[in-house]
């Protein structure tokens, strides 16, 4: 406990080195500061997409960030994935580098998008990573307890999809009939073991499991150890030949596995958007520890589209360091790595929906825009073109 309070205390004394660029303009949040002097921050506060606009933020907190995330554009639609990892960042970032890519390739194959399409993809991705895990495995076990929740959206056509593996969530935020109040709505079903309907599900799957799903240290888990149900990755717990020996008692289990206890099957929902249909959050689940839905879009709904990712993530910080009894300035002061004990990593992308735009045929770049990384590629979306 004192090792734990001397390094908390360096930290705080330490002067940080700002590596993530800023943008200008930073709002002062409750206490005085802003996003503006967390050196952990990172942030594409307006871009374009074919049909309105997007907002980005990142903060990172553990030592090596296990968030990756992107967002591609171009005039046949916009794609956003928010990947959560935990592990470590290798799933998390293998999902960043071929899930889109899988989805370019089979929408093409088909001529379409579809909620099966985006299952595909996904599934390709988990069988992807799966395949590097088994070429890995003999020089680096650990890599069979990497694994990522997975949040897509897709936007084409007029029609919003999701994709949802794990406790990521998706919200829209739409005006509610004459009202220009904003109404919240949750697209997502968290596949997480503290709630009850996941456990049902878990116990139907595996009658003759006791311990299939365990209270530990105040929190449900899976076989004790992990909340998600749904993730790309977690070999260890889909695959019987990665378990682990007692040498790795952190994922040891006492009873090997016959089948997967985990699923890499994707909950998948679509929906024609509306014109009350405002902007949809998407946001890794560091983000709704802090706050609620309705919190959350009338952050959005009440403020400049500018910077508006980068608010949410300074409300969740705010909130973060008031439950420590602490001022987020002053939570700023504290290293990566130890920053982790006030907060998870967060990744927050707001997808802002311009209906007008959606009957033009607007010339928007190809971008590829990802997570905590300065420079912007290009995109694939020329391919979602020839498909119209």
């Amino acid at each position: 406990m004192f090792s734990w309070l001397a390094r908390l205390v360096s930290a705080c004394l330490r002067p940080v080195r700002r590596y993530a660029r800023m943008n200008k303009g930073d709002d002062d949040d409750s206490d005085g500061a802003s996003t503006s002097g967390d050196a952990l921050v990172w942030c594409k506060d307006l871009e374009k997409h074919s049909c309105g606009e997007f907002s980005f933020a990142v903060v990172q907190a553990n030592e090596v960030i296990e968030d990756h995330s992107q967002v591609e554009t171009g005039s046949g639609g916009v794609f956003v994935g928010v990947y959560d990892g935990h592990g470590g960042p290798e799933a998390s970032r293998f999902v960043n580098d071929h899930l889109f890519h899988h989805l370019i390739r089979i929408a093409q194959e088909n001529g379409s998008i579809s909620e099966d399409i985006i299952s595909s993809a996904v599934s390709a991705t988990e069988d992807g990573f799966l395949t590097l895990v088994r070429r890995s495995f003999g020089i680096k076990p650990l890599i069979a307890a990497m694994g990522s929740c997975c949040l897509v959206g897709v936007i084409w056509k007029g029609t919003l999809y999701i994709a949802n593996l794990g406790d990521s969530r998706a919200v829209i935020g739409s005006t509610g009939g004459h009202s220009k109040k904003i109404v919240s709505e949750q697209l997502t079903k968290e596949h997480n073991a503290s709630r009850e309907e996941i456990r049902r599900e878990l116990k139907a799957l595996h009658p003759d499991d006791s311990q299939i799903v365990i209270m530990k240290h105040g929190t449900w888990r899976v076989k004790g150890i992990i909340q998600v149900s749904r993730s790309i990755g977690d070999a260890y717990l889909k695959r019987p030949e990665f378990s682990f020996d007692p040498s790795f008692p952190r994922f040891h289990l006492p009873d090997p596995i016959c089948g997967p206890v985990l699923s890499a099957e994707p909950s998948v929902c679509s929906r024609v958007l509306q014109p009350n249909n405002k902007f949809v959050i998407f946001a890794s689940d560091g983000l709704w520890e802090h706050m609620t839905n309705q919190e959350a879009a009338e952050i959005v709904h009440k403020s400049p589209r500018n910077g508006s990712a980068r608010r949410l993530l300074q409300a969740a910080l705010t909130e973060a360091a008031r439950k420590r009894e602490m001022r987020y300035k002053d939570m700023q002061k504290v290293e990566k790595g130890v920053r982790r004990f006030f907060h998870d990593d967060i990744t927050v992308v707001v997808i802002f929906i311009d209906h007008e735009l959606q009957k033009k045929n607007v010339n928007v770049p190809e971008l590829s825009v990802k997570g905590f990384i300065d420079t912007v590629g290009t995109s694939k979306f020329r391919s979602f073109q020839e498909m119209q």
